[in-house]
């Protein structure tokens, strides 16, 4: 597992690294943690480039490592799922070795913010909507919400999604990213690629962290143990 850490573009550092090594205790899987360089100080393109050499990385370096560069899945959590999401896009357009699969957990996709669920909560969430601009905008600078931003910075805007990897998108239905994770989803589907999509009822952003225990964020530890398992046995 590539992983990708959150921290809305501003934050997080390649420790926060708990979740995929969870997943990858009982299975003997190994967890490489990139680190990218953080906005503002570092805008967009940098930290996307940052994990795309990060990954290209792990996968020249996989034998040497003892791992199987045919078995690399990408995961990304919130901003690192965006991330992660970029980089499966530069990857396939590239050319080139290819990843297994591609998590994308409650990923931050979109700098528009013009879906409902990006306008419906109020400032008591954990990741709220003034908190989502003032990432994008650190990111992006002037260019937020305009046509200078490519799907490369931010992959909601991309419109044909074929040629990527299995892929595994999970997001509660009261965290401001749902529709746009649901959308993104959706053009996978209509782009004739492969996603499964889990839409967790209440939970918020990071619910699956900060309620450990509790039965649905068991039931989302074990939807994504089950699919990495399926994918990276193939």
């Amino acid at each position: 597992i590539c992983f990708i850490h959150g921290g809305g573009m501003v934050g997080g550092s390649r420790y926060g690294v708990s979740e995929p090594l969870k997943l990858a205790a009982e299975q003997g899987w190994a967890v490489v943690s990139i680190d990218y360089r953080l906005a503002p100080e570092h805008p967009a393109p940098t930290p996307a480039s940052d994990c795309v050499a990060g990954v290209r990385w792990c996968m020249g370096a996989a034998e040497e490592l003892g791992l199987d560069p045919s078995r690399i899945v990408l995961m990304g959590q919130s901003a690192g799922g965006g991330l992660a999401a970029s980089v499966a896009l530069q990857l396939r357009d590239g050319g080139g070795a290819m990843l297994a699969g591609l998590f994308l957990a409650c990923p931050m996709l979109d700098d528009r913010m013009a879906t409902v669920s990006a306008n419906q909560f109020g400032e008591d969430l954990l990741w709220t909507s003034s908190a989502n601009r003032f990432g994008w905008g650190s990111l992006l600078g002037d260019r937020l919400g305009t046509d200078a931003v490519s799907a490369y910075d931010a992959p909601g805007r991309a419109t044909e999604l074929g040629g990527l990897p299995p892929t595994f998108i999970d997001v509660g239905s009261a965290d401001l990213f749902r529709d746009e994770d649901v959308a993104f989803a959706s053009t996978i589907w209509a782009s004739g690629g492969s996603c499964e999509l889990h839409v967790w009822p209440g939970g918020y952003h990071g619910f699956e962290i900060l309620a450990v225990g509790t039965a649905m964020s068991e039931a989302s530890f074990e939807a994504r143990r089950r699919w990495l398992a399926r994918v990276l046995s193939a």
